[in-house]
């Protein structure tokens, strides 16, 4: 499975990090070796002295697709979830800075998180999902997927241009306002329509 991750789909997040507006999805990768192992605690990694946290509601593909109209996209997933695409910050600072790629700091061991899929049948309609992320039991983020600058529709049918979906591969669609750091001994859960679908220390 391959995990495609989307940057700058919500407006408040991209003024937040003083970011250019888009005028396509911002796309990349993380290995499959990113993904925390359940029940497993995220330890910070030497290399970072900034790891941010990134809650995104999550989508996984259920069959293989390509070059997907977006009134078909929704055929291809039946499961919808919440993650955290962790990020080494000044790492990625440094990268930017220099014009190089970002995956050393978007893509290493533990920086994706995966929580508890969800029918999407159990929602009415994904275009108004809330979603929560609480750090210390306090909210840190909230979004809705209303919010968004692409549906998820809209980015399966995107990202199929450029690589093939398989079953089993997840995107990744975009963090709302709130990113923050993470410290040792922190507490971190996650939550759809108030369902809480992840859950994890620091260390």
């Amino acid at each position: 499975m391959k995990i495609i991750c989307i940057g700058r789909n919500y407006a408040d997040h991209i003024k937040e990090l003083n970011n250019e507006r888009p005028k396509d999805p911002v796309v990349f990768i993380k290995p499959d070796s990113a993904v925390l192992p359940k029940e497993q605690d995220f330890y910070i990694p030497e290399f970072s002295n900034e790891v941010h946290y990134e809650v995104e509601v999550l989508v996984k593909i259920k069959k293989v697709g390509k070059h997907i109209d977006v009134k078909f996209a929704h055929t291809y997933y039946d499961e919808i979830g919440l993650g955290i695409d962790f990020t080494a910050r000044d790492l990625q600072a440094q990268l930017k800075e220099k014009g190089l790629p970002w995956e050393k700091a978007k893509g290493f061991d533990g920086a994706a998180v995966i929580g508890k899929w969800l029918p999407k049948s159990n929602f009415k309609d994904l275009k108004d999902l809330n979603f929560q992320l609480l750090k210390n039991e306090e909210v840190v983020q909230q979004g809705n997927t209303s919010l968004m600058l692409w549906t998820i529709d809209e980015l399966i049918s995107y990202v199929s241009q450029f690589f093939m979906l398989k079953k089993g591969d997840v995107i990744f669609t975009g963090t709302p306002a709130g990113v923050g750091k993470i410290s040792a001994n922190d507490y971190l859960s996650g939550t759809i329509e108030n369902e809480e679908v992840f859950s994890l220390n620091i260390k």
